[in-house]
C-alpha cells in the first residue's frame, strides 16, 4: 500500500512541475513571434515620426507667422522681420529690440526644429524716409533629410492662410495644404 501511494504522489509531482514551466521550444516560438511583430512595427514607427515632424513644421510655420504679425505691430517702422534671429532673442539679455524681439523660442529661432530647417526668404522692402521697411516675406520649412525626417516642404507668406507644400520636400510650394 505504501508503494502505490508513493507512485501516485510521484506522478502528481511530475505533472505539476511540467504544467508550471515552459519548454525551450515554447519559449523560442514566443520569442520568434515577438521578433516578427517588432519587424512589422519598425517601418510604422518611421512613418509616424515623419508625420509628427511634418505636423510640427506646420505648427512652427504658424508660430512664425504669428511672431511676424506681432513684430510688425511692435516695430511698424521696420515692418516684418527678414530673419528668424530677429524674431528670437534671449529674454535674459535685456528688453526686446528689432534685432532680437524675443517672439520665438530659441529652437525655432535657430532655424532647426523636429527634423526641419526653417528660413525667411524673398523679403520685399520699400524705403520710406531713408528707412527700409519689409513689406513681404516667405517662410519655408524643408526636411533636413528628405524621406527620413519628412517628405514634404512647406511654405507660407505675409498673407498667412493655410500653408502650401512641395511634395518633393523643397521650396516649390504649389499644393494647398488641407
Amino acid at each position: 500500500m505504501n508503494c502505490t501511494m508513493f507512485r501516485s504522489h510521484a506522478r502528481r509531482g511530475r505533472a505539476s512541475a511540467a504544467a508550471s514551466g515552459f519548454t525551450l521550444m515554447e519559449l523560442l516560438i514566443v520569442i520568434a513571434i515577438i521578433l516578427i511583430l517588432m519587424l512589422m512595427a519598425i517601418p510604422t514607427v518611421g512613418v509616424m515620426r515623419k508625420h509628427a515632424n511634418e505636423t510640427s513644421a506646420i505648427n512652427s510655420l504658424r508660430a512664425i507667422t504669428q511672431a511676424e504679425i506681432q513684430y510688425d505691430s511692435t516695430y511698424p517702422a521696420s515692418g516684418f522681420a527678414c530673419s528668424l534671429t530677429s524674431l528670437g532673442g534671449d529674454p535674459n539679455s535685456g528688453p526686446p529690440t528689432p534685432q532680437a524681439a524675443q517672439l520665438l523660442q530659441a529652437d525655432l529661432a535657430s532655424g532647426f526644429k523636429s527634423g526641419y530647417t526653417f528660413n525667411i526668404t524673398n523679403c520685399s522692402k520699400v524705403t520710406i524716409n531713408n528707412t527700409d521697411k519689409i513689406t513681404g516675406y516667405t517662410v519655408t520649412a524643408v526636411p533636413q533629410a528628405v524621406g527620413k525626417t519628412g517628405d514634404r516642404g512647406f511654405c507660407t507668406d505675409q498673407f498667412g492662410g493655410a500653408p502650401k507644400y512641395d511634395p518633393l520636400g523643397g521650396t516649390n510650394c504649389t499644393q494647398l495644404l488641407q
